[in-house]
This record gives structure tokens, sequence and C-alpha cells, in this order.
């Protein structure tokens, strides 16, 4: 097992950070950006060694640090994959993130594993199965984990409840965190018409402590809206002003600017992280 780094476990500010992808990943280590924090896909650091855990130790040297999985699939029928849960456990012990989460979803089955975020029906069979897999995971890594609500493209005939109300009892039952990803509410609100600022006063803002801000792609020429959580572009004005909302409700919250497809220089993922952070300033100050 690789040998576990003295990193003091730092806690992310009230601030905008960025997901660390591997095109900026050397000017990070050059020139030091005044990015709060980082946050990092888990599963691209399962490996053992290598030039990537060599770039992020120098980084996480320096930096507030985020874990975020998409491969837990805690909803699978299939259970948890065990092996996956200890190897995300070593990672977490080696660098000692500040916050560590995963998808309110699944993605595997049959030992396939379908390289999706897929939503689950809201049930109460499904949100019980829910509660017992993130008290599982907490159990294994000892600490409070997060879960994000998704963005998705279909419903459920046999649905029991609200996606607003299956988060927000997931949240309260298991004790976990929320990371509250802004820009799926909206999507799923378009998708699927409802009110995305019902669904935020419904979630438990208390629990909240982390917002993902990303861009979606709008399908036109089609009988019904339809937005896909693409980050592949800036965040949407209507996404901006639901954040102002979840603030609002929230308090000063950190923040993240995601974008993982078409991914632009550095200088405009910053200048999205700085426009999160004007907002953030204006709810300080409101509170004040």
């Amino acid at each position: 097992m690789s040998e576990l780094l003295p990193f003091a476990q730092r806690p992310i500010p009230a601030a905008a950070g960025i997901g660390l992808r591997a095109p900026h990943i050397e000017r990070v280590l050059t020139e030091r950006p005044p990015v709060p924090w980082f946050e990092v896909h888990s599963e691209n650091y399962f490996g053992a060694g290598g030039a990537m855990h060599a770039a992020l130790s120098r980084i996480r040297a320096d930096y507030p640090l985020s874990l975020h999985g998409v491969g837990l699939s805690l909803g699978s029928a299939d259970g948890l994959d065990l092996q996956h849960l200890a190897t995300l456990r070593r990672l977490v012990d080696r660098y000692q993130p500040a916050l560590v989460s995963d998808h309110i979803c699944w993605g595997e089955i049959g030992g396939v594993h379908l390289n999706d975020l897929l939503p689950l029906p809201c049930t109460q069979e499904a949100l019980d199965l829910m509660v017992s897999r993130v008290q599982q995971v907490q159990d294994a890594l000892g600490r409070e984990f997060l879960v994000e609500n998704v963005s998705s493209y279909l419903s459920f005939r046999h649905a029991q409840m609200p996606e607003s109300a299956f988060v927000a009892e997931l949240v309260r039952r298991s004790g976990c965190g929320l990371l509250l990803d802004v820009n799926n509410v909206y999507v799923n609100s378009v998708n699927h018409d409802f009110d995305p600022l019902e669904y935020l006063r419904a979630m438990p803002h208390a629990s909240v402590r982390e917002i993902h801000l990303a861009g979606f792609t709008r399908k036109d020429q089609l009988p019904v809206p339809l937005l896909i959580d693409s980050h592949s572009r800036p965040v949407a004005e209507e996404v901006w002003s639901l954040y102002e909302e979840a603030l609002a409700l929230c308090g000063p919250t950190p923040t993240l600017i995601e974008w993982d497809q078409d991914i632009p220089e550095l200088e405009v993922l910053l200048a999205e992280a700085g426009r999160a952070e004007e907002k953030l300033h204006a709810c300080r100050a409101a509170i004040a």
C-alpha cells in the first residue's frame, strides 16, 4: 500500500473553487493561481502512484481539497462494491480531503459499469436502500459523506414522492451532508416541469456543505423542452439566479465550478469562479 502523506485536514472555505482537470494541472503547479480550493474526481486517483499522484500531492500541500466520486453506484441493486469502497478509504486517508462525495444514483449492475449517473425511482424502497448505503459508506470512511442530486431525463410512473422530498429525507435519515447541484435542480425543473425554487426550499439547508455550478446544453426542435447536464459551457443566467436563491436559503457555502467537456483555458474557469465569488460576497454582506 502507498505510504500515507502527512496532510492536515484543512476545511473548505465558503468560497468559489474549481474542478482540477488534466489540461490545467501543469499551470496550477507552476503558477499557483489564487484558487481557494480544488475538487478532483476520486476514481481518477485510484491507482497507487504515478505522475497524477505526484502532481496532486504537490497541489494538496498548498490547497484544500474535495474528493468527488462518480463510481460508487450507491443505488445499485447489487450492493456496494467493497473493493471500490476500500480504495476510496485509502485515497481519503492519503489526502485527508475536507469533503468527500458521490451521487444519488446507480451506474453498475451485474459487474457491468454503465458509465453514467442513472436516476433512482423516488419510492420508499429506493429511499430505504439509499439510507442504508450512505450509512455503510460513512461507517467505512469514518466521517461525514456528501450526496449530490443528479440530473435526469425521464420520470418513473411508480414514483411515490417528488425528488426534493426523496433527497431531503435521505439526508435527514442517514445523517449525511448534501452537495447541492444547483445546475441539476434547474435542468430537472425544465425537463420535468417543476418549480426549482420550491425544490431549493425543500432542501435541508443546514446540511448543505457544498454547491455545484455548471453549464448545460439546450436541445432544440424537440416536442418538449430538454436540457442536458453537459458541463461543457459557462453557467447559464437562469442558474446564476437560482444560485442566488440557494445562497439566500443556505448562507455562504463552498461553491464549485464544474467543467468536464470542451474544457477551456484556466482563465475561463477562474472568471466563472470570480462571478460566484461576487455572489458569495453579496450574500455575506446581506447577513452581516
